[in-house]
């Protein structure tokens, strides 16, 4: 079913200012913060300038409530890996700003700061955060709470009740299913839509108000350039993460096969010298025996075995010069592989460098001996 409504980072930032649609912003927010929220006024501040100049990506509103509580309510459509700090440098520039020079600090304003992201802020499985301030005890886990006194001046039980709270709500994490009104409120904050069932506060007011087709024809051709551009940037972004994973194989793949050469050429020298001195050592078995059998068995049988560990030895080398060569240029011809039987254990370690390093296998073989 295709939206109905005007997205909610468009309406915040045009027609929820107006005065008539404070009932829409004063439902969602009590639905978030359950409790009944009052919305005095908008207030403009240095933290949410509305200018020409602003990206489309962001848009913020401030509110005072009847209980001259801020309210600043922000909708984030890009990724920005320094989302926390920005929340934390907004809230910090509300609470100077709104105290007078003068003032003493029991005038700071209470500031509720609602971040409504459609990116995958952090990591975490929900959809809705909330987080506030409470001092907890070292040793023994208590929580630090305000004084009698303090509790009849400030109206307050808790300490956090005097620090900002956060809200979190990652949109695109909700699944669409709506348990409560506040997921009726996730779910029209997703995909600007409002169901016939909807009870939540603020939602038949925002269904009758925020209409498309109720739009003036200059805004509604500006709400559709809006929509543009965020399909354009969506797309760009997509085309940035598609270029950096392509990227991000390729060298994936390439460092793979450096390794695999690596592994390979690890595994063949192994392999080689296993098969070699085995191979060795039975021909000088075998050798020794028949000579034994000639020459006495005793002094056979040493001989053989000095010569059977010799030639494994020079049968793991040649095995594993041969292994090298196959692993950097494929199949060797049988008249390189000739020569490289017919030499000794100090020419094959002469040509185990070259065969590292040489850029083909002419160039080897140039190095063989005649």
């Amino acid at each position: 079913m295709a939206a109905t409504h005007i997205r909610f980072d468009w309406a915040i930032k045009k027609q929820l200012r107006d005065k008539a649609n404070y009932v829409v912003l004063e439902g969602f927010i009590s639905e978030l913060l359950g409790q009944v929220i009052t919305i005095e006024s908008i207030l403009e501040s240095e933290s949410n300038p509305q200018t020409q100049d602003n990206k489309l990506n962001r848009v913020d509103i401030l509110a005072l409530n009847s209980a001259g509580e801020l309210l600043l309510v922000e909708v984030q459509n890009s990724s920005e890996n320094d989302y926390f700090q920005r929340m934390l440098f907004g809230v910090s520039t509300l609470i100077t700003e709104y105290l007078d020079k003068g003032e003493p600090y029991s005038q700071v304003k209470k500031v509720y700061s609602i971040n409504i992201v459609y990116f995958p802020l952090g990591q975490g499985e929900d959809y809705i955060y909330q987080g506030n301030l409470n001092f907890i005890g070292r040793h023994i886990q208590d929580r630090l709470e305000p004084s009698n006194l303090q509790k009849e001046l400030f109206k307050i039980e808790q300490v956090y009740q005097i620090f900002p709270e956060y809200y979190i709500l990652r949109v695109k994490q909700f699944n669409d299913v709506t348990r409560n009104s506040l997921d009726e409120w996730i779910y029209f904050l997703k995909n600007s839509e409002i169901k016939e069932e909807f009870q939540a506060r603020g939602l038949a007011q925002a269904k009758e108000n925020l209409r498309i087709e109720s739009l003036p024809n200059t805004e509604k051709a500006a709400y559709q350039k809006y929509l543009e551009d965020k399909r354009y940037e969506i797309s760009m972004l997509e085309g940035a993460e598609a270029v950096g994973e392509l990227r991000g194989r390729e060298e994936g793949r390439k460092e793979g096969r450096e390794e695999g050469r690596k592994e390979g050429r690890e595994e063949g020298r192994k392999e080689g010298r296993e098969q070699g001195i085995e191979q060795g050592i039975k021909q000088g078995i075998e050798q020794g025996i028949e000579q034994g059998i000639e020459q006495g068995i005793e002094q056979g049988i040493e001989q053989g075995i000095e010569q059977g560990i010799e030639q494994g030895i020079q049968q793991e080398r040649r095995a594993s010069l041969e292994r090298i060569l196959q692993l950097r240029f494929g199949t060797i011809p049988s008249e390189i592989s000739e020569k490289i039987q017919g030499l000794d254990i100090q020419q094959l370690d002469n040509l185990m460098a070259t065969a590292l390093t040489a850029s083909s296998l002419d160039e080897f073989s140039k190095n063989l001996p005649n």
